[in-house]
């Protein structure tokens, strides 16, 4: 049964992420958010010691585990998105690559792609789907791998790739990229290849500059006739073409979401508690405990504001809670993901605006977190995408029957 009380394991690991996200994240974020080309290296190998002091944030639970490991994870990833959300994305780990690997790959290729990690130099991996003209709908990937011999030839051109510098350029990590064996096929034609860093073809051509999370870099990749062995497609040269090969890959989000919607949640705690420290210090206090007709206006927009925080924690906690019961989770992912991010990004703007100048000044960093937050409502599927995986998970229809 599903527990409310953190466990005693999670309590320790979250308690050496807070110090490190206080002391190392907190004071670095403003430098990092105004100079976005400029790699957090100090950071990123401060860091990598932190994480490997209790083991690191494997990409898959182990074998042996306690049975915690997303619910540990949702933690973790809250703390480091407290600290900073841009540099949360820097801090070393598998990232979506990895977890593609370890929701697609056969043993043998979660042993030869994932082992990296493992080791004491920081590595990074990414995910390329979306293209220029794609967008949510992966139906319509454009990009082509087409076997010759003993090698896939990759062509096409990615964007959005969240971390694609820094597992191409600056680690020897690898990127994920999502592309189709026959586009007559749509969506039943695609499959992930693992395009290592350094493999010829493959290059960074343009660095985003965004609205938030300027510590994390987000590429745009260019592949051009970008050789990869036979056995880097995921699941293996005897991979199935069709529904299953997709669908296989599509499980790496029922894992990643909830601890994306995690990190959504570290920055509203953020924001949460710096706008009730900020009015309490102007000597507003708050009063709990009374019923809404006696409130205040801003008493009532506080108490609006926790309960909403609240709610999509439950949710996250569920999503996790059903993966580490190895139970299919596609519906409470889906539902965290689109709850946190309407929670971060509601909560963000309306500190900001309940806070006038004060939440608009760059003397503090509220106004960053609202830059920060609405990234969380966009990537690992936009809150429309997911709103229609609840809805046909509740209603029970598919693509098929509305085709």
């Amino acid at each position: 049964m599903i527990s409310f009380q953190v466990p005693p394991a999670i309590r320790q690991v979250t308690a050496a992420v807070e110090r490190a996200a206080r002391e190392l994240m907190r004071p670095a974020a403003r430098h990092f958010d105004e100079h976005e080309d400029e790699v957090p290296w100090d950071y990123i190998r401060r860091m990598q010691q932190v994480l490997r002091s209790f083991g690191g944030l494997p990409v898959a639970p182990p074998q042996d585990g306690d049975g915690l490991h997303y619910q540990r994870l949702v933690h973790i990833y809250e703390m480091l998105a407290w600290g900073d959300a841009g540099l949360y994305l820097c801090a070393p780990r598998g990232g979506l690559g990895a977890a593609a690997v370890a929701a697609a790959g056969t043993p043998q290729q979660q042993e030869q792609f994932l082992a990296r990690f493992r080791g004491e130099q920081p590595v990074f991996s990414a995910m390329a789907i979306t293209e220029a003209h794609a967008g949510s709908d992966t139906s319509a990937i454009r990009t082509t791998a087409v076997q010759e011999g003993r090698e896939w030839v990759i062509n096409g051109e990615k964007v959005f790739v969240t971390g694609g510098h820094k597992a191409l350029v600056d680690t020897p990590g690898f990127v994920v990229v999502w592309a189709t064996i026959d586009p007559s096929l749509g969506r039943n034609g695609i499959h992930p290849f693992v395009v290592e860093a350094g493999t010829p073809g493959c290059s960074v051509v343009k660095l985003e500059k965004k609205l938030g999370i300027r510590a994390s870099d987000t590429a745009t990749l260019l592949l051009q006739d970008c050789r990869v062995p036979l056995e880097n497609r995921l699941g293996g040269p005897q991979a199935e073409t069709g529904e299953g090969g997709y669908q296989g890959v599509l499980q790496t989000f029922d894992a990643t979401r909830p601890l994306v919607a995690a990190s959504a949640l570290g920055v509203a705690r953020a924001a949460l508690e710096f706008l009730r420290e900020t009015l309490e210090r102007e000597g507003l206090r708050l009063r709990t405990g009374l019923p809404r007709s006696r409130m205040t206006n801003l008493e009532r927009e506080l108490a609006d504001l926790e309960a909403l925080h609240r709610s999509a924690c439950l949710l996250v906690l569920k999503a996790a809670w059903a993966a580490d019961q190895r139970r299919r989770n596609t519906l409470e992912a889906a539902m965290a993901k689109v709850r946190a991010g309407e929670a971060v990004v509601r909560i963000t703007q309306k500190a900001v605006e309940l806070l006038g100048p004060l939440g608009l000044s760059q003397e503090h960093l509220l106004e960053k977190w609202f830059r920060d937050a609405k990234v969380n409502d966009l990537y690992e599927g936009t809150g429309q995408i997911n709103r229609l995986i609840v809805a046909r998970q509740l209603l029970g229809y598919s693509r098929r029957q509305l085709s």
